[in-house]
């Protein structure tokens, strides 16, 4: 096959440090491979090797036989592309162009910290909500950077380890563009492409908005972080230093204390819109534009900024080629007929546009209507399923599929067979509406109205369900579970204006690596995709006949592969309709072997744990050491896992665990200023080999420093040693630190004043004091490394900077504050069972996540913590199943041809036996015109949860009093809405949509927050914290956190129970947050997520106190009472068996604590009590008063 000529490339993202010595074999070509035959196995559920000893370097795509390199024929319906060319012979390819200006000016830059921490944002390229328009409370503008486009670049060398180029061109200017600073009234003009550009670098959010006026107007209420800078770190990887650069505006306002500024900050209004997304448009789609009415038009315009240019990075290391990011994704490669490029082709180096179809031929692809749905025959949906596919069957194998008739309209198809009884799809489906026009129809129970000033007894008896879309029986059974993918509207408006109108966040809510009982796994050499947009087959897909279905996301007809259509649960043949991809919204996938250039990497586990004398007071070595040691042989992985240690002080310490030594060998560095790793090849160890050894050090750890008297913290250099290690071969770096680092780089001082922990006005220092963990978070990111931080402090640590370097490498945070392993058993206990989780839950190595959505809808803004590589791919060095994200998104062009949308998620992992594995979930929810429709359709609990993130990001970029506003005109802004469409409704009296009745009380509990709370004594690592949680926790454990569950369990009966696994489990009702619920004679159960309260009353039944606590009576019970005894009684067993279902539903055990009235932690306790006045809050019902005078004025 060709092969790639070998290049150097610079050290930097997939490349290895200067003076890295690979170890053997490392640089041994990977074997070529031959085209398969259908009988070769192929399908067998163990085909995915796990045994290899060492990476190879890739140098070299595989060759691929000529015969799938030549052949076009019904299988292929796209021409061959010649090598290093930028476009298809149809039409120029979206997103394969990089601004090499841009690059140059950019790569003059160094790391700077951005107003926008706690977020990664990227934003497409609509006008998007933000929040109401029409309130003056506050006004932020943006800062965005600027785009180049309308420059001709020539054939560069990509940073890639593969070896591949790619050349950038530029359509030809179709306007100007001011680039205006919104501060001063200088501007130049810059010529605008219809092109979309996407630079190759760090973490870099661009944006654009549609007029110059909408600068002020449209994102005057924006929660996304309304300061969006550019922070670049770019290697240019060969681009000619003398390209023109154009000048940009520097002036940037809201800058923090001690904040690098970033010289490429810029302020760009527009006066033409912006060219729409690449990741929601087909290839050969006209370019549209939104109006600048659009733009203006009153109403809550949630993230009024748009976006047309995405952080991207430089090549990772990754176990397939750069140029086939999603040919990792790409994982049927060339042998699938729904592939798009052939695993030998040149492929440009770019993450957009390689996963946005490559080079699809963009003829059959317009932008008509979609067809009018027919009545179609439901089909049963086939049961779980996880085994591989056999072989197909040999009489099928050489049947010729009909020759390929490309549409010419999308909505409608004269020249197609029709099959609507026997292939039921997303547009057969008339019925999946299930009557979409409300107003027409009985009345739903969500929008019955309810005056919450008069009904004071709103909470529901149990917790509050997901809104069920509104789809027939059908399109239910086979929608994906909220729990994994969730939407705040489950009816989605058909525009832009009246979404507005609702004053109503649209966005999704991803939990897409959580714990499944039941996965359908798939091993096949075809994962059928659509040509065009790459979107996975899915239950939503139409099928037009045996040999072609139509994509429901961008309404191509793609043909079926010859090998899907046997059937493998059935051993049936022509009934690609009932395969399991297409009867299940979540599936994994098992991709081949033979489309990877390199092995997958190992599981490769390193700690950094700090031995400092207040480390060793505080006694977290010893729970450490003894959780890794029961847990070592439960390590995710396989007979590759490798592991290391790293201890720090003043000095560095490694420790040599080479097999063969009769002890570890501790190795100092005390040269912090220029670190470097004394034996590279003996520090990380093979688990298996090693085991005898490691164990020996983690017993020895916790007593090697308990004389020490070093007080210094060299954080930043243990770390700096930490990636040049890691970087080889990527994998995950878990950091424990107890007190600020203060020695070498990354240094911190204290910024916290402890008398402005209750102030009501201004929160300092929520973003970081320096750019050095976030730099070294990004290049960790770069080499497939996560950094996950333990913080056990009893000072201030300065959680704001440290956070970084687990936010954007994709890692985690915990935090134990005041923690002491005696005086402080709580904490100690708590970080015993994080620890068991942490070490033993499934964990993806080198992971990419992209969401698609079906055409006119559009992603601007993400959360969570990643890198954000393209405007719908995130990168992920490590995932796991305790992690969210959220998105925001917008409506680009108007959905009134369609009844239903789609979004889908595909995560790309490599698991920890070295499987290359690709996870998929699709949700499908209906489309309406009507505003009560919407507000019907609104899911309360995703809608809190999406503005929580969206005020974090707020709060950093502009001040907490502004995000506090901001959540409070959410619900004013709402309600006002709904109260002007409804009619017969008295203007004194406060209503709302049953489907929002809780909206209120959210937004005041939200308001109560750590992260937001005013007037209450609040350290500053527990507010950063608070905060951090936010943007990273799903939303089943968020809601916990923001509104906990109040429950009386002192008389608990078998009248309303639940059996499971013959274990019967009360189900006490839930109980308003007030002390007026609280009774003396009574005990009652608060579940705060992480934490189990049970308060104790004076008066409270000795019997209960005897048979539950194990204690004689009410004196007798201890101040620090952590564990329910096993006592032979049904109290007991009932209470028992309670807290552990609720334990059981969440995947960090929470920890218990026993109040009285004279325990210290009560004040915690009754801090959770969301509906009572305290000194500097409302009540609830003071807040529903302030609600509805702002609504009523």
């Amino acid at each position: 096959g060709p092969a790639q000529s070998q290049m150097q490339f610079p050290s930097g993202y997939g490349s290895h440090p200067p003076n890295y010595s690979a170890p053997s074999g490392h640089y041994s070509q990977v074997p070529s491979k031959a085209a398969a035959s259908h009988l070769d196995n192929q399908y067998r559920a163990g085909y995915y090797p796990s045994y290899y000893s060492a990476p190879a370097q890739n140098v070299m795509i595989p060759s691929v036989g000529s015969n799938v390199l030549n052949a076009q024929g019904s299988q292929q319906l796209y021409n061959k592309t010649p090598p290093h060319t930028g476009a298809s012979s149809d039409g120029p390819v979206q997103g394969a162009i990089s601004s090499a200006s841009y690059l140059h000016m950019s790569a003059q830059q160094s790391y700077s910290a951005f107003d926008n921490h706690y977020s990664t944002s990227v934003s497409s390229s609509v006008a998007s909500q933000g929040f109401p328009l029409n309130s003056d409370h506050y006004a932020m503008p943006v800062v965005s950077g600027a785009m180049y486009p309308n420059v001709s670049y020539p054939p560069v060398a990509a940073g890639s380890v593969y070896g591949q180029t790619f050349t950038s061109q530029s359509l030809p200017a179709v306007g100007q563009y001011k680039e205006t600073n919104a501060f001063s009234s200088q501007s130049t003009s810059v010529p605008h492409s219809l092109q979309q550009h996407v630079s190759m670098g760090y973490n870099t959010t661009i944006s654009t908005v549609s007029s110059a006026q909408s600068v002020q107007d449209n994102l005057s209420r924006n929660l996304t972080g309304s300061v969006a800078k550019v922070n670049n770190q770019i290697n240019t990887g060969g681009i000619d230093a003398s390209q023109p650069v154009h000048s940009v505006s520097q002036n940037v306002p809201f800058t923090k204390p001690g904040v690098g500024t970033s010289a490429s900050s810029a302020v760009i209004s527009s006066v033409k819109s912006p060219a729409p997304s690449l990741s929601s448009q087909p290839p050969s789609s006209p370019s549209v534009t939104q109006s600048p009415q659009l733009a203006l038009q009153e109403g809550m315009q949630y993230g009024g900024y748009v976006n047309n240019q995405a952080s991207s990075a430089p090549a990772p290391l990754s176990s397939s080629s750069d140029d086939e990011e999603e040919d990792e994704e790409d994982e049927e490669a060339a042998l699938d007929s729904s592939s798009t490029t052939s695993s030998a082709s040149p492929v440009l180096n770019n993450y957009d546009a390689l996963e946005g179809g490559g080079y699809p031929d963009t003829r059959s692809v317009t932008s008509s209507p979609a067809p009018a749905p027919s009545v179609p025959q439901t089909s049963k949906a086939s049961k779980p399923f996880g085994y591989g596919y056999p072989a197909l069957q040999p009489g099928y194998q050489n049947a010729t599929p009909p020759a390929p008739v490309q549409p010419n309209n999308p909505g409608n198809h004269p020249g197609f067979q029709h099959y609507p009884q026997q292939y039921p799809g997303v547009n057969q489906l008339s019925s999946s509406l299930g009557g979409l026009s409300l107003q027409h129809s009985q009345q739903p129970d969500s929008l019955r109205p309810v005056n919450l000033t008069h009904d004071r007894n709103i909470l529901p008896v149990s917790s509050v369900p997901a809104p069920v879309p509104n789809l027939n029986s059908e399109l239910r059974k086979l929608n994906c579970s909220p729990d994994s993918f969730r939407c705040t509207l489950t009816n989605i408006p058909q525009t832009q204006a009246l979404l507005n109108k609702a004053k109503l966040p649209l966005g999704l809510l991803l939990h897409p690596f959580r714990d499944l009982t039941q996965l359908p796994v798939i091993t096949s050499s075809t994962i059928v995709r659509c040509r065009s947009c790459r979107t996975y087959i899915n239950p939503f897909v139409s099928f037009i006949d045996q040999r072609r279905w139509k994509c429901n996301l961008c309404y191509r007809v793609n043909d079926v592969p010859e090998e899907f259509m046997y059937n493998p649960l059935t051993r049936s043949y022509g009934e690609p309709h009932k395969r399991p991809e297409v009867q299940n919204s979540t599936v994994e996938f098992i991709a081949s072997s033979d489309y990877m250039l390199r092995p997958p990497q190992p599981a490769v586990y390193l700690f950094v744990l700090d031995v400092s004398h207040n480390a060793v007071e505080a006694g977290y070595l010893t729970i450490v050491c003894q959780s890794l040691l029961e847990n070592l042989d439960k390590l995710p992985g396989d007979s590759r896992t490798r592991i290391g240690f790293i201890t720090f002080d003043s000095t560095v310490q490694f420790y040599n665990l080479q097999e063969g030594l009769s002890q570890p060998q501790m190795l100092i560095v005390s040269d912090i200023e220029d670190i470097f790793l004394p034996t590279p090849d003996s520090l990380l160890v093979n688990l298996h080999e090693s085991k005898e050894l490691i164990k020996d050090l983690l017993n020895a750890l916790p007593n090697m420093f308990t004389n020490t008297r070093e007080t210094h913290s060299a954080l930043g250099p243990a770390l700096q040693a930490a990636f040049k290690l890691m970087s080889p071969t990527g994998g995950r770096i878990s950091v424990f630190q107890t007190q600020l680092p203060s020695l070498g780089a990354g240094l911190l001082h204290s910024r916290e004043d402890p008398n402005q922990r209750s102030s009501t006005k201004v929160v300092q220092h929520l973003g970081p004091a320096t750019d050095f963990y976030k730099k070294l978070a990004l290049d960790c990111s770069g080499q497939q490394t996560a950094v996950d931080l333990f913080l056990l402090s009893s000072q201030y640590s300065d959680l704001a900077s440290l956070a970084c370097m687990s936010k954007y490498s994709a890692g985690c945070i915990y935090y134990y504050p005041s923690f002491h392993r005696s005086h402080n058993p709580a904490q100690a206990e708590k970080l015993q069972k994080d620890l068991k989780r942490y070490l033993t839950r499934k964990i993806g190595f080198e992971a990419v996540m992209r969401i698609r959505c079906t055409k006119g809808l559009s992603i601007h803004t993400f959360h969570g913590n990643f890198f954000v590589r393209s405007t719908d791919l995130l990168s992920l060095a490590n995932v796991n199943p305790d992690a969210g994200f959220a998105v925001q998104m917008s409506i680009e062009e108007s959905l009134t041809d369609t009844s239903l949308v789609c979004f889908q998620t595909a995560l790309l992992y490599t698991s920890s036996k070295g499987e290359r594995r690709i996870r998929v979930h699709t949700l499908c929810l209906p489309v309406v015109s009507s505003l009560t429709d919407v507000y019907a359709g609104a899911d309360v609990q995703a809608v809190v949860c999406l503005l929580a993130n969206m005020a974090v990001d707020r709060s950093v970029s502009s001040s907490l009093a502004d995000a506090r506003d901001a959540l409070v005109n959410a619900v004013v802004d709402s309600l006002a809405a709904y109260m002007s469409t409804a009619s017969n409704l008295q203007q004194s009296m406060l209503i709302a949509p049953n489907s929002l009745k809780l909206f209120p009380l959210y937004i005041l509990a939200l308001l109560k927050q750590k992260a937001f709370r005013t007037g209450t004594s609040t350290r500053l690592d527990d507010r950063v914290y608070a905060m951090c949680q936010m943007k990273s926790q799903p939303l089943v454990h968020l809601m916990k956190m923001i509104h906990p569950n109040l429950y009386r369990i002192d008389k608990l009966t078998d009248e309303s129970t639940i059996h499971v696994n013959d274990r019967v489990v009360p189900q006490p009702p839930l109980q308003k947050l007030s002390a007026e619920k609280l009774t003396r004679e009574g005990a009652f159960l608060m579940d705060c997520g992480t934490i189990f309260y049970i308060w104790i009353g004076k008066n409270c039944d000795n019997n209960f106190i005897k048979d539950v606590l194990g204690y004689p009576n009410y004196a007798s019970v201890p101040q620090k009472m952590m564990q329910l005894p096993e006592v032979d009684a049904l109290s007991s067993e009932r209470t028992r068996s309670f807290i552990s279902w609720l334990r059981d539903s969440r995947p960090l055990s929470p920890v218990l604590q026993v109040i009285k009235d004279e325990n210290p932690a009560k004040t915690d306790f009754f801090q959770h009590l969301i509906e009572d006045r305290t000194e500097a809050a409302f009540s609830y019902y003071e807040f529903l008063l302030n609600i509805q005078q702002q609504v009523c004025k």
